[in-house]
């Protein structure tokens, strides 16, 4: 299993961009996948989940900010993010959900695999 995320980068407050996460090693379309952020000196956030129907989740923090979306025939996850804030710079990585884990899909303990991730720094 290997993800690669990309489209990250420096704005400035209010600014957009736009991440994109490539995977490999698995059937794409049978797993729900989630975008999670971690900032420095503090652990994981979830962020945003795309479930295998199509149906979209997202954190308060990001309601009506940023836009998850997949594409199964090219195994790609992407998070559009507007009107981004100083308190979303993070490294932002997309995951896979452990099936087989009581964590709820709102908790990043409760996803698997992982890529390197992709630095977002919004500047105020």
């Amino acid at each position: 299993v290997q993800f690669v995320e990309s489209g990250g980068g420096m704005v400035q407050t209010g600014g957009s961009l736009t991440l994109s996460c490539t995977a490999s090693g698995f059937t794409f379309a049978s797993y729900d996948l989630s975008w999670v952020r971690q900032a420095p000196g503090k652990g994981p956030e979830w962020v945003s989940r795309n479930d295998i129907r199509g149906e979209s989740t997202y954190s308060d923090s990001v309601k009506g900010r940023f836009t998850i979306s997949r594409d199964n025939a090219k195994r790609t996850l992407t998070l559009q993010m507007n009107s981004l804030k100083p308190e979303d710079t993070a490294l932002y990585f997309c995951m896979r959900r452990d099936y087989s884990s009581s964590y709820p899909n709102n908790d990043p303990r409760g996803y698997d695999y992982r890529g390197q991730g992709t630095q977002v720094t919004v500047s105020s």
